[in-house]
């Protein structure tokens, strides 16, 4: 079953050009290819409206897992194979898995 892995992370204070730079260009395909998951893209917020998101950037993973809280076990499980930085705020990011209620809509 495919379920949707969501990242919310800011950078370290001072530490953006890092950060982004670490995210873009290491961490995704690493995350990719440890986990063995189909895709992950990264968006920063732009605009919003009503209750305010805490984060400015997110990052949104497709993996397939009999269960959902195998993907959180997966993450947690490949993350020694990862190269880990110092300028995205931990204490900060948080990841919530979501998974389908229904068909996917298309149009």
């Amino acid at each position: 079953m495919k379920h949707l892995l969501v990242v919310l992370t800011e950078p370290v204070e001072g530490q953006e050009t890092e950060f982004n730079d670490y995210y873009e260009n290491l961490h995704i395909d690493e995350v990719l290819a440890t986990t063995g998951w189909q895709s992950g893209q990264r968006f920063q917020l732009t605009d919003e409206i009503g209750a305010k998101c805490p984060l400015p950037f997110l990052a949104i993973y497709e993996a397939e897992a009999d269960e959902p809280e195998q993907v959180l076990e997966t993450l947690a499980a490949t993350r020694p194979q990862r190269a880990q930085s110092g300028a995205l705020n931990r204490r900060t990011a948080g990841a919530w898995v979501f998974s389908p209620t229904g068909p996917r809509h298309e149009s």
